[in-house]
């Protein structure tokens, strides 16, 4: 059975110093499993503090991801900021890979007035270029296009799910949030999140199940989508429904918890998902 490492987007509220190598050993001595890199405002490590980074979590057992910069836009109409977006994506690949990070996740781009078929295409164009760019170096971090939480940016589930299918080396980032902001409500059963995996392993196999890169945590939304992130029980995130087609689905890989208590609600979602794999193998099932 395969287990869903759990763990935060970033340092701990309670790590002291604020450094992601006391973050590691806090991890590891809350009982959590992994940790987000997160180079949202930027990428601000280099390669000597990856490599010590690298270390740190190897030896507390801690795995790492990350999150790339938010400022990124594949289908940018100005070369320049298609440009830099690529870089941003590189330096982060760059910088986790040395880090011993499994996956760089990022939100790829929006859609503005273009057809989505073309978006599509645009963004599709960029990433095998950029994953050509990791393979010739010898870097075999996972590229993870993020499921995102406006409609007015790219990142479906049907359009990230078609990327990982399309161009090899390029896989899902599951935000269960932004997809229940996104859809205003929906995705948010247990029926709901069973058909994303179903969909998941149906387009790209059974391994793709196997080594999941997702996001969870309360969600404020409105009509136009995600407004901010809440604690999960101030929310109506049903995240137990989550967790248990996780489990039911035999999903394994990292869950990162984006709530603003970080490891409250990732210790939260650990008691919970522990005590579903402790029920599941005494064999009380979902319903």
């Amino acid at each position: 059975m395969n287990r869903v490492r759990i763990g935060t987007a970033g340092i701990p509220i309670s790590a002291k110093p604020r450094t992601s190598k006391a973050a590691v050993k806090k991890l590891a001595e809350l009982g959590l499993e992994c940790m987000e890199i997160e180079f949202v405002r930027g990428v601000r490590m280099g390669e000597r503090s990856a490599q010590e980074l690298r270390a740190e979590s190897e030896q507390h057992h801690i795995e790492l991801t990350e999150h790339a910069p938010y400022y990124i836009n594949l289908n940018s109409s100005e070369s320049d900021k298609v440009a830099a977006s690529k870089e941003r994506i590189l330096q982060a690949a760059r910088v986790g890979w040395a880090a011993g990070a499994k996956s760089v996740t990022f939100h790829a781009a929006y859609y503005h007035d273009t057809d989505h078929e073309q978006v599509f295409e645009n963004v599709k164009r960029e990433l095998w270029e950029i994953r050509r760019e990791l393979d010739d170096e010898g870097n075999q971090i996972h590229l993870r296009p993020e499921t995102t939480g406006s409609p007015t940016q790219f990142g479906t589930v049907e359009e990230i799910v078609r990327l990982a299918a399309e161009i090899p080396g390029v896989y899902p980032c599951i935000d269960f949030s932004h997809l229940h902001a996104r859809s205003i409500g929906a995705y948010n059963t247990y029926d709901e999140i069973s058909r994303v995996l179903e969909f998941v392993q149906s387009e790209l196999g059974r391994s793709a199940l196997d080594q999941m890169h997702m996001h969870l945590s309360g969600i404020e939304y409105g009509p136009k989508g995600e407004k901010k992130h809440l604690i999960l029980p101030e929310s109506d995130m049903n995240y137990q429904a989550v967790l248990q087609a996780l489990v039911d689905h035999d999903v394994g890989g990292w869950l990162i918890c984006e709530s603003p208590n970080l490891e409250e609600d990732a210790l939260l979602l650990k008691r919970e998902y522990d005590q579903i794999v402790q029920n599941r193998k005494g064999g009380i099932g979902h319903g």
